[in-house]
């Protein structure tokens, strides 16, 4: 997945159809020449649905279509024959997507499994025709209903990427090493700040033929929640991950406090996030000596935590035991 293809926020002007009129026809045949109202009911407008797929990671496809437009209803007929009901609409979206509506930024659905079909704009009803307002003292009803109108709008289409695990961290502390050391995911690694730009996904196979999936979120840095760096783009992204990893490296100034500035800017965004199960990995331990790990261990916080390297392998068994029992736990 290249940085260019990857994308979590699209905007597009959505219509549904609009309903088809009911008819105004009255029965006239060669021997019936006062057979009455007879006109059929409007077709309903084409709704306008969205459905998950596993099978995408981006919102690529929809980049460039600027307009999705159901089809209107037709209108009803003599002899009640009743209009043909508009096209629907059906939006492929990644699992893990949310729709909004563009002015309020009210939630209208919200796909979270393979397959799950949300509607975010209803067809207008087809209108009734004549023959359903004859009564014995209106026998000939001139008219009909009109078919309702459409529904219109900008809507917000935003990805947040769905996983077991999701790697909180400031960057270069080694998030994308980890994956590509725990995962068949190839993540862009260099030893510069904000190589990832774009949140990585690799299935982590445990033991057993077990497996689960790991996010590899671009880095935070302080301010993220007020949008500084790549900020609120990215920490939604931390959302809807089952539990969280924090990242700090061991030649960090402080593991300690750069653990706590992690929390606050993910508490000044959603405090929600905090009740999430953490874990603290310190990377990069294959640059300090025991005698450092032993100093860091003291002051460490009050969460599972392991001294790992991804070039070595040190403690990366440990730490998939560990994330995989804080997983498992989650569903008991």
């Amino acid at each position: 997945m290249s940085n260019s293809n990857f994308v979590d926020y699209v905007k597009i002007f959505c219509r549904s159809g609009k309903g088809g009129a009911g008819s105004t026809h009255l029965r006239r045949e060669k021997f019936v020449p006062k057979g009455g109202p007879d006109g059929g009911d409007g077709g309903r407008g084409g709704h306008v649905f969205i459905k998950g797929n596993s099978q995408l990671w981006t919102l690529l496809h929809l980049r460039y279509k600027r307009h999705i437009y159901a089809g209107d209803g037709e209108s009803g007929a003599g002899s009640r024959r009743t209009g043909k009901d508009g096209n629907d609409v059906t939006i492929e979206v990644p699992v893990g997507t949310i729709a909004r509506n563009a002015e309020t930024g009210e939630i209208i659905a919200e796909i979270v499994e393979n397959n799950q079909v949300e509607t975010i704009m209803k067809g207008g009803r087809g209108g009734l025709g004549n023959w359903n307002f004859k009564t014995p003292t209106l026998q000939t009803p001139r008219f009909a209903q009109p078919g309702e109108d459409r529904e219109e709008g900008f809507v917000v289409f935003e990805l947040k990427i769905l996983a077991d695990v999701g790697l909180v961290g400031f960057p270069n502390a080694g998030k994308s090493t980890l994956l590509s050391a725990v995962s068949a995911a190839k993540p862009k690694i260099a030893d510069y700040p904000f190589t990832t730009l774009v949140p990585s996904v690799g299935i982590v196979n445990y033991r057993d033929d077990r497996s689960f999936v790991m996010a590899d979120i671009p880095g935070i840095i302080e301010g993220a929640h007020e949008g500084k760096g790549l900020g609120l783009r990215f920490l939604r992204h931390i959302e809807r991950n089952s539990m969280l990893l924090f990242m700090v490296p061991a030649d960090s100034d402080s593991v300690s406090e750069q653990y706590s500035i992690l929390v606050n800017e993910l508490k000044m965004y959603n405090p929600e996030l905090l009740e999430k199960k953490r874990v603290l990995a310190i990377t990069k331990c294959d640059l300090i000596d025991q005698e450092i790990k032993d100093d860091i261990a003291k002051n460490l916080p009050d969460i599972p935590a392991v001294f790992i390297s991804a070039i070595t392998g040190e403690g990366i068994t440990q730490l998939k035991d560990m994330l995989w029992n804080n997983i498992n736990s989650e569903h008991k």
